[in-house]
């Protein structure tokens, strides 16, 4: 009998060797075995190894079988790989004899991409569930298709020994998992079970004076940390991305003690459920929320409320001390087996069901990560913690994202998300791009790639600066990018910028308009390749104009290498700076005086401002002191939001727009009325309104050109003061005026595009994260046949800066010519 032939025989021809790189991410997703699995499979032999590239490996065989392999490398690719690219090229035959992994090399550059930290798997829990598992309810169950990754990791490739595993030594089993090609654990970095992993502990703090938080003598610290909880205890416990701060979010007193705790004033919390049915009663779900709440990332979804459960402080859970006011509620699921066994499996003791899970820190720090800070830092705020002894290398907080007409609008860009690269449109240098001094996030870029960073936070604080600057160290170090400009905000006065010029080291630093940013970041995301302006609709807070004043209610039209403002709000002073962004009153005082309407006792506005504070803010007013004019789209909802008696005093950011907004939904729906802005051009020079001093000409000369179109605002406010005392509800005022900013959004873009021709409408900064008037623009716009742009993979708001300020500058470097 002959012997069986090989596939080269049978197929004719001599073997043929190939040398394949897989770029993407590719490494800590189980990529080699899976290499490993279809290269065996076609009776191919060779290597394959990961490199700071890529996934490498070379294939000797029949030439039909390696053509197979190279076309069907990225088609069957394990669930959390996202290959790239594919590229092969013939070497020299070896005669290799089988198909091995070799260790992983470390030389060149870093240019493979790191996964992201990733939800439990449905097989992990199921060992974490199963009694007769060896790892079962053990915390740190992982596969190569799930568990940490950004998180843990030091350097690259992604081997064991450049995470915060290396000091976690296999123990055989785990070791003949890793080294098994057929198993799910194959090279698995973060591979542990009880025997070998990381180990548990529940710290409480002893009596006064007593000495640092102690271990509790229990067999489980997961059961006493739940019954702690079912206590009404506030615990910190530790994750994969820092501390969070946990309660049970149907207890009123623990939740109020948290919100004391931790100054959080009104500012809405988010809650972990132990699944879907848990919330079903509480909020809507439809088929793009559910997931959202299911999937592999995991994100905090904000979710609309039912009826009955969003508006009232008195209101049973959760709209009393959850989040009082808000027309949303923050959930997400389980993401990590610590939080499955937080929950309980079949057969615990009950515990909560719903968990109060917000960032551990202090308010307006970064979240914490490292065990002696958080027994430092967190001990006014936490009665225990739940904690271990593997190492948070990398801080990431929880992503938040919200659904908008069946797609998802991301707010916060963090875990599960970061460090996964956007693709560029366009090419740009190697650039570092700083972002804003609030909400935080700077952006890596060179060639097609850019690398957004997780959520840093705002800057005025100094932890926060230090934060920012070990994440862009951290982040440069896993990848190719080696800046050679820099890019920030035109703001004199933003650390970030500050922080650009110290670091510059002879690199030019490019200065990025505010809002030419957000509308650039807008087109980057879009795929736009800038051949064409848009109109950007760019309204937030505030943002830094070039002509000295306050923007956010800005209508520019926009490439990437620059805008012309094509209209705006109109001009109104800002009493006070801060004080009128804490104290909305004050911004509907100075709105009411720019319409002339008097500030009667009968407006709730008024009687909410001090009779003391109400003659010195008329001073301030009538002398225009301290009163830089604003075109701010948000104090413009501010002002609504107290003229219509809803939010006075702004605990946090943009809670009296987020109280408007939930406000508005209460309105009738028969009711379709909108109030309506006057429209008009500014008179060439652009006189800034103040708030009596007369006009006067902008501090920066104004760029030659057509006057921009005005959009006042008088005429709203006379219609709501009406509106109010002839007594209809503040509901219904909401609701027009939201209507209201629809139609002045649809009525300049079609004067834009009647002018200019264009029909592509970019609604972008933070004021679109309202998704009510997200989704009014959006039809009102597309049933006139526009094409109109909105954020999905990055924040509208300033988390989405950066990529802006990148596109922009990057750009804008390579015209301008290199010095001698």
């Amino acid at each position: 009998m002959s012997e069986p032939r090989s596939p080269a025989a049978v197929l004719g021809g001599t073997p043929l060797r190939r040398r394949v790189l897989v770029r993407g991410v590719v490494q800590g997703v189980g990529f080699r075995p899976y290499v490993y699995t279809l290269a065996t499979g076609l009776d191919l032999r060779g290597h394959v190894t990961n490199t700071p590239e890529g996934v490498v490996a070379e294939v000797e065989g029949a030439p039909e079988a390696v053509a197979r392999f190279c076309d069907g490398i990225a088609v069957h690719a394990p669930p959390l790989a996202r290959v790239e690219s594919v590229d092969h090229q013939e070497v020299p035959a070896t005669g290799d004899t089988a198909f091995s992994i070799l260790a992983s090399r470390t030389d060149g550059p870093a240019r493979t991409l790191i996964p992201p930290d990733t939800a439990t798997c449905a097989a992990c829990l199921r060992e974490l569930a199963d009694p007769a598992d060896r790892r079962h309810r053990h915390p740190f169950v992982n596969c190569t298709h799930c568990g940490p990754r950004f998180t843990i990791v030091t350097g690259l490739p992604y081997d064991r020994a450049h995470t915060t595993m290396a000091g976690f030594p296999m123990c055989p089993d785990c070791a003949r998992e890793y080294a098994d090609p057929a198993d799910r654990r194959f090279h698995a970095q973060p591979v542990a079970c009880p025997a070998c992993g990381p180990r548990l502990r529940l710290l409480v703090p002893p009596p006064a004076d007593a000495g640092p938080p102690r271990p509790v003598a229990a067999d489980d610290p997961v059961t006493a940390a739940r019954r702690l909880l079912a206590d009404g205890a506030i615990l910190a416990v530790k994750g994969l991305g820092g501390y969070h701060l946990a309660c049970d979010a149907t207890n009123p007193d623990a939740v109020a003690l948290l919100r004391r705790r931790k100054a959080r004033g009104d500012k809405p919390f988010a809650v972990m459920a132990q699944g879907v049915d848990d919330i079903g009663h509480l909020v809507r779900l439809g088929a793009a929320e559910r997931g959202l709440l299911t999937g592999a990332t995991r994100p905090i979804v904000l979710l609309r409320r039912r009826a009955g459960t969003a508006h009232t402080a008195h209101a049973p859970w959760p709209a009393g001390s959850v989040a009082p006011g808000s027309p949303d509620l923050g959930v997400m699921l389980p993401y990590t087996p610590l939080h499955h066994l937080l929950f309980g499996l079949p057969g615990d003791p009950e515990g909560p069901r719903l968990l109060v899970m917000t960032s551990g820190n202090v308010s307006g720090e970064p979240i914490v990560t490292d065990d002696g800070e958080a027994l430092r830092r967190l001990a006014h705020l936490a009665d225990a913690w739940l904690t271990h002894d593997r190492p948070i290398h990398v801080p990431c907080d929880d992503s938040v994202l919200r659904v908008c007409d069946g797609k998802p609008l991301m707010v916060r860009r963090a875990r599960g998300h970061a460090p996964l690269p956007l693709t560029l449109p366009v090419s740009v240098r190697p650039a570092l791009a700083v972002g804003g001094d609030l909400k935080n996030a700077f952006c890596l870029g060179e060639g097609r790639r850019a690398w957004l960073s997780a959520h840093i936070g705002d800057m005025d604080d100094l932890a926060t600066q230090r934060a920012f600057e070990r994440a862009v160290a951290q982040l440069g170090s896993i990848t190719p990018v080696r800046p050679e400009l820099l890019a920030a905000d035109r703001h004199p006065g933003y650390r970030s910028a500050r922080w650009a010029d110290r670091n510059a080291t002879g690199r030019p630093v490019v200065r990025v308009q505010h809002h030419h940013a957000h509308v650039a970041s807008a087109m980057a995301e879009a795929g736009l390749d800038g051949s064409r302006p848009v109109l950007g609709v760019a309204f937030d807070g505030t943002g830094y104009g070039d002509d000295g004043a306050v923007w956010g209610g800005e209508f520019l039209l926009a490439d990437y290498d620059g805008f012309v403002r094509f209209g705006h709000l109109a001009y109104v002073p800002l009493p006070g700076g801060d004080a009128a962004v804490r104290r909305p009153y004050r911004m509907a005082l100075a709105h009411l005086r720019a319409a002339g309407i008097d500030w009667s006792d009968d407006l709730a506005c008024t009687s909410a401002c001090p009779a003391d504070e109400r003659l010195v803010l008329a001073r301030q007013l009538e002398r225009d002191l301290n009163c830089v004019p604003t075109s701010s789209m948000g104090r413009l909802f501010d002002a609504v939001s107290s003229l219509a008696g809803v939010c006075h005093r702004s605990g946090y950011e943009a809670q009296a727009a987020v109280e408007l907004e939930a406000a508005a939904l209460t309105a009738p729906a028969g009711d379709t009325g909108a109030y309506g802005f006057a429209v008009r051009c500014a008179e060439p020079g652009r006189p800034v309104v103040t708030g009596g001093g007369g006009p006067r000409t902008d501090s920066a000369p104004v760029p030659a050109g057509p006057a921009p179109v005005l959009a006042d605002p008088a005429p709203v406010f006379a219609a709501i003061v009406g509106d109010l005392r002839a007594g209809v509800a503040p509901g219904l005022v909401a609701a027009r005026f939201h209507r209201g900013v629809a139609a002045l959004v649809h009525r300049l873009c079609a004067l834009a595009r009647e002018r200019h021709g264009v029909d592509t409408v970019a609604l972008t900064g933070g004021v679109f994260a309202n998704s009510l008037l997200s989704s009014a623009c959006a039809a009102a716009l597309r049933a006139d046949g526009f094409t109109v742009l909105r954020h999905h993979l990055v924040p509208p708001g300033d988390g989405g800066l950066a990529l802006g300020q990148l596109v922009v500058a990057a750009r804008a470097e390579e015209r301008t010519p290199a010095a001698d």
